[in-house]
């Protein structure tokens, strides 16, 4: 049975990422927007990656193109925005597909152990969070109305695991 480690990413400046590097650390992957309404979502993401991350949390920034073409820019322009905005420190992969044919491994991998609502495996909008425990396993999707410092409990719960 695959976990979270079987997989690579590319990082925002082309360098492959083995997630198997995070081996033992929670994780937590958002798909991500520089002009959608949650984007100042970032900030609250940077925080727990500031709050959590000396303890072993890394936070995984996946932007993503596909709701609204609210992240039509290139890498480098995406990595500039977040960096300037919002003081992004945590790592971000390159822009992906989340959803559909073209959808990367990963995202079909983490749909599929933690399916949305009514069991749908779609991505339904920019800043969806998935929590992965130290284990490489899933513990918990949240919505993208979930701001992030509400994933503070199950984050320290994720810690402790």
């Amino acid at each position: 049975m695959p976990s979270i480690y079987d997989f690579d990413a590319q990082s925002i400046d082309g360098k492959t990422v083995p997630l198997r590097q995070f081996e033992g650390q929670p994780l937590l992957i958002v798909n991500t927007a520089s002009a959608c309404g949650f984007t100042p979502q970032f900030g609250g993401l940077e925080k727990l990656h500031k709050t959590y991350g000396e303890r072993g949390l890394v936070v995984l920034g996946f932007p993503c193109n596909q709701f609204g073409s609210q992240d039509p820019g290139s890498n480098d322009e995406i990595a500039s925005f977040c960096q300037l905005n919002y003081g992004v420190s945590f790592p971000m992969m390159e822009k992906i597909d989340v959803n559909g044919a073209n959808a990367h491994p990963l995202y079909q991998w983490l749909t599929a152990e933690a399916p949305g609502l009514l069991g749908s495996k779609a991505i339904k909008w920019n800043f969806t969070k998935f929590l992965v425990g130290k284990d490489g396993r899933v513990i918990k999707r949240y919505a993208p109305q979930d701001a992030p410092e509400k994933l503070a409990k199950d984050i320290e719960a994720a810690l402790a695991g």
